[in-house]
C-alpha cells in the first residue's frame, strides 16, 4: 500500500491537536480515534502537539509468545509448554471463510479506509452522543492489533496488562499514532494475519490456530463457515461468548456474524441461513501445558529441562533474560531422554514401590562419556494430587529437588577408595577393621588445618559394622565387597581428608542443597546429602575409565523460525586415572556378583555398583553401573516427616529391615536390564587383585584407641597362634599392652601393613 494522508493536508501533528480538542471540549474518550475526523470537526486543543510528537516513531512490536515443544531424544513429544497456548501460522493457513468472518463483524471496512475509519467515528460520535454513553467502537482492525501489541508486551505483568487494555484519552493517542506507523509499513494482508495470530479467543487459546485446535480439534485452514462465524464472534468477549460454557450466547452471536457476512456479500443469504441453521458443534481438545501434562512419566524430567535452560547462561546473561525467553516460547527442544530407558525406569518402579506408599523411591540413568541424561522416574507422580508431588528427589536444590538432598550411606565409599588408590595405596590394603573404633583423630583437611575428634555431649564418637561378627582385618577387595564401614574410616584417617575432598569435586559430588561437601571423616559413611543425578554421573566417571563428563539433558534447540540456538555440552575432564577406575570396576564389580548388591547383577551383562543404607534407616540406595549406563536409586521418605524403613510393607511386600541390596538394588536390576535389552553389551577392563592371606587364630586383645580425650583400656591376653594383643593405650589412660600370642610365619605380600592403632568415626551401618 502506498503511504496516506487525510484531512485537508494537514500535518500528523495539526491533526492530532484537533482531534483532542475535540475529546476534550466533548468529554468523551472516543475509542477508534482518527486524525481524519480531527480535521474534519476541524477543532484544536493548546499544548497537544508535543505530547503527540514525543510519542515514539515505531511500534516495537514483541515477538508473540507460543508453545515450546519439548521432545524425547528419538523426536518423540514429551509436552507442550507455554505461557500462552499460541501457534503462529501465516494467512495462507487460515480459513478464507475466518478471514472474512472476522472482517465482517469486526471492521467492514477494513479494506476500504486507512489507519482509522472516518464514517465509523462519525457513527460512533453520534451514537455516543444519542445514547449519552461512553465512547466507544470506531475502532479499526488496525487499531485492535495494535492494542493486543500492547497487551503482548506487557506479559504475565498484571498491572501492565490493566495499563495496555485502559480506555484513557493517553492511551488512545499512542495507539492511533502507532496505527498509522503499521497501516503505512505492512499493508492490508499483514495486520489481518498478525490480528489473527494475536488475538485471544478464549479456553486460552490465543491466535486462530489454537483457537481452532482448542473448540474444533482442527487446523484452522479447514474451518467451515459456520465454524469462522463462531470463532469470530467469541473475540469481543470470549468469556460472554464462550461456546464451551454457554452455547445459547455462542450462537446467537455466531449467527449475528453470519448475517453481517451476508449483508457484506461474503456470503449469500442462502449460505448464511443454512449455517445459522446448524447447531454448534464442538470437538473440544482440553488445554495440555506445562510438564503436569508430560508423558512416558517424564514431568520430572520435563521440569529438569526448564531448569536447566533458566540457570544456563548460554540462554542469558541473567535469569530475566533467560525467563523472558522461556515464556515467548516458540522454541522445539530435543532432549537426551531416551524412550526405552524411561520406560524401563518406569516399570520398575511399579513393580517395587507403590504411588501410595508411605516411603518413595527415584530412578536416575545417564550415559557414560556424554553425560547424557537417559531417564528420570520416581513413584511419586509429577502433580498436586494427593500422593503426588512437584518435588524432583532425583536433583539438587536449585533444579527442583528436595531442600536437602539424601544421605547416600555406603555408596560414597567408592570415591575414598579411588581417592587412596590415585594416590599411590595398593588394591591390596590391609586394615584391622575392628567391628567398632572411634573416629581417627587428628586428621589433615584441606586448608592445613586438623579434624579433632572432640567428645560431644561427653561421648567420642565413634563407629560399627552391621554385624557382630563382621571383625577383621580386611583387604580392600573384601571390605568393598561387605561394605565394611571401620574399613573405610581408618581408610579415610590415613590419607586424610583432603584427597577425599578433592576427588569428589573432580566427580562432581556436591551436597544438594549447594553447600560444601564437610571435611569430617563421617562422610566415609556416607553422611553427605546428594541426589540420584549427581551419584548416577560420578559413577558413570568409574564405567568411563576416569574420565568425569557434566550432565546434560538439552541435545539441541530450534526458535520459532527453524534457527538453531547455542545449546551448552558435556564438559568431559579427566578425574583419575584408568588404572584406578579400572581398579575400582574390578572392586564394585565384585560387589554385585558376590557382595551386599548381589541381587542387582546382571547375569548376561558386565556390571557393578555399591549398596547404601543409612544408620537410621530412612535412605537405602543402589547406584551401579555397566559400560554403557549407570543408574542410581533411591528409597526413602521423601517429605518432611522421616520415615525409618523397618518392619514396612512396600510395593505389597513386608521388608523387617530395608538394605541397599534388598530393595534398590533390585528395582536398578530391572530399569537397567530393561534399558539395555536388544542393545549391544560392553565389558569392562578389570585389574587382577590378589587376595592377601590374612593373619587367623584365637581372638586378639582389646580395641586399641590413641584417642588423647578418651582413657585407653588394658590389652588383652593373647592365644596360642593368635594375633598380637591389643596395643597401648592412648594417652588418656595409658592401658597396658596385651600379652603377645604365637604368630603363625606368613608370606610376604609388597603393599601390605596391618596398622592396629586406629580410632572410629560416627556411628553407621553396613548394607545386606
Amino acid at each position: 500500500m502506498g503511504k496516506k494522508r487525510s484531512g485537508g493536508g494537514l500535518t500528523g501533528s495539526q491533526q492530532a491537536a484537533k482531534f483532542l480538542g475535540v475529546s476534550v471540549l466533548s468529554g468523551v474518550v472516543l475509542a477508534g480515534m482518527a486524525i481524519p475526523a480531527a480535521g474534519a470537526l476541524g477543532l484544536a486543543a493548546k499544548g497537544t502537539v508535543e505530547g503527540f510528537d514525543e510519542i515514539p516513531a515505531n511500534l516495537k512490536t514483541p515477538p508473540l509468545s507460543q508453545r515450546t515443544t519439548i521432545l524425547d531424544a528419538e523426536g518423540g513429544q514429551i509436552a507442550t509448554i507455554y505461557s500462552r497456548d499460541r501457534q503462529v501460522v501465516p494467512l495462507t493457513a487460515i480459513s478464507p471463510y475466518m478471514q472474512k468472518a472476522i472482517v465482517a463483524i469486526e471492521d467492514s471496512r477494513f479494506y476500504e479506509h486507512g489507519a482509522v475509519d472516518l464514517k465509523g467515528i462519525l457513527r460512533a460520535v453520534n451514537r455516543n452522543a444519542q445514547e449519552g454513553g461512553a465512547a466507544q467502537g470506531a475502532s479499526t482492525l488496525t487499531q485492535q492489533y495494535v492494542k493486543n501489541v500492547f497487551v503482548e508486551e506487557a506479559g504475565d505483568d498484571e498491572t501492565k496488562v490493566r495499563e495496555a487494555q485502559e480506555k484513557s484519552l493517553g492511551r488512545k493517542i499512542r495507539e492511533l499514532k502507532y496505527a498509522i506507523q503499521v497501516e503505512e509499513e505492512l499493508g492490508k494482508k499483514k495486520i489481518l494475519e498478525n490480528y489473527l495470530n494475536i488475538t485471544y479467543f478464549g479456553q486460552q487459546a490465543y491466535g486462530i490456530e489454537s483457537a481452532a485446535q482448542r473448540y474444533f480439534s482442527k487446523p484452522a485452514k479447514d474451518l467451515t463457515l459456520e465454524e469462522s462465524a463462531l470463532l469470530a464472534g467469541v473475540v469481543q468477549s470470549p468469556s460472554r461468548y464462550d461456546p464451551v460454557n454457554d452455547a445459547q450466547e455462542a450462537t446467537k452471536r455466531r449467527n449475528i456474524v453470519l448475517q453481517r457476512m451476508a449483508d457484506t456479500k461474503d456470503v449469500s443469504q442462502a449460505e448464511a441461513d443454512a449455517a445459522k441453521a446448524k447447531p454448534v458443534t464442538l470437538k473440544v481438545t482440553k488445554p495440555k501445558n506445562g510438564c503436569i501434562t508430560a508423558v512416558k512419566g517424564a514431568g520430572f524430567f520435563c521440569d529438569y529441562v526448564r531448569n536447566a535452560f533458566l540457570t544456563d547462561t548460554a540462554f542469558g546473561k541473567t535469569r530475566e533474560e533467560r525467563a523472558k525467553v522461556w515464556n515467548q516460547g516458540g522454541l522445539t527442544v530435543r532432549t537426551t531422554l531416551d524412550p526405552q530407558s524411561q520406560d524401563a525406569a518406569n516399570e520398575s518402579i511399579k513393580d517395587h514401590v507403590y504411588q501410595e506408599d508411605s516411603i518413595a523411591t527415584a530412578v536416575t540413568m545417564v550415559q557414560p562419556g556424554t553425560g547424557r541424561v537417559l531417564a528420570m522416574g520416581q513413584s511419586k507422580p509429577y502433580g498436586f494430587g494427593k500422593n503426588e508431588t512437584q518435588i524432583n528427589y532425583s536433583v539438587d536444590k536449585r533444579m527442583g529437588g528436595s531442600n536437602f538432598g539424601f544421605q547416600v550411606g555406603s555408596t560414597f565409599k567408592p570415591f575414598i577408595a579411588a581417592a587412596a588408590i590415585e594416590r599411590g595405596m595398593p588394591p591390596t590394603k590391609v586394615y584391622q577393621a575392628p567391628n567398632k573404633i572411634d573416629y581417627p583423630t587428628p586428621i589433615s583437611k584441606c586448608d592445613g588445618t586438623q579434624w579433632l575428634n572432640l567428645p560431644i555431649d561427653g561421648k567420642i564418637q565413634t563407629a560399627k559394622n552391621e554385624t557382630e561378627d563382621e571383625i577383621g582385618p580386611y583387604a580392600l577387595r573384601t571390605a568393598m565387597e561387605k561394605s565394611i564401614n571401620t574399613y573405610f574410616v581408618e581408610m579415610i584417617g590415613e590419607i586424610g581428608l583432603c584427597p577425599v575432598t578433592e576427588m569428589t569435586q573432580k566427580l562432581g559430588v556436591v551436597p544438594a542443597d549447594g553447600s560444601k561437601l564437610p571435611e569430617a571423616p563421617s562422610i566415609a559413611l556416607g553422611s553427605a546429602e546428594l541426589s540420584p543425578l549427581t551419584m548416577a554421573n560420578a559413577y558413570a566417571t568409574f564405567a568411563n575409565r576416569g574420565v568425569f563428563c557434566t550432565p546434560v539433558a538439552i541435545e539441541s534447540i530450534t526458535d520459532a523460525h527453524g534457527k538453531a540456538l547455542a545449546v551448552p555440552k558435556s564438559k568431559c575432564d579427566r578425574a583419575m586415572s584408568t588404572e584406578t577406575a579400572d581398579t575400582i570396576n574390578t572392586l564394585l564389580r565384585g560387589v554385585v556378583d558376590s557382595g551386599t548388591g548381589e541381587r542387582a547383577g546382571l547375569n548376561d551383562r558386565d556390571s557393578a555398583g555399591k549398596t547404601g543404607t543409612t544408620d537410621s534407616r530412612y535412605n537405602a540406595w543402589f547406584v551401579g553401573y555397566t559400560p554403557n549406563v549407570s543408574g542410581a536409586v533411591w528409597v526413602g521418605s521423601g517429605g518432611a516427616k522421616k520415615i525409618t524403613m523397618e518392619n514396612i510393607v512396600i510395593g505389597g511386600k513386608p521388608f523387617e529391615k530395608v538394605f541397599g541390596g534388598g530393595l534398590p538394588g533390585p528395582i536398578w536390576k530391572d530399569a537397567v536390564s530393561g534399558a539395555l535389552s536388544g542393545r549391544e553389551s560392553g565389558n569392562f577392563v578389570t585389574v587382577g587383585i590378589p587376595e592377601p592371606t590374612l593373619p587367623s587364630g584365637g581372638p586378639r586383645g582389646n580395641k586399641p584407641t590413641t584417642n588423647p580425650t578418651r582413657p585407653g583400656k588394658p590389652g588383652g591376653d593373647g592365644k596360642p597362634g593368635g594375633r598380637p594383643g591389643g596395643q597401648t593405650g592412648g594417652h588418656g589412660g595409658g592401658g597396658a599392652t596385651g600379652a603377645t600370642g604365637d604368630v603363625q610365619p606368613q608370606p610376604p605380600f609388597p603393599g601390605i601393613s596391618i596398622d592396629p592403632n586406629t580410632a572410629g568415626v560416627i556411628g553407621g551401618r553396613d548394607d545386606q
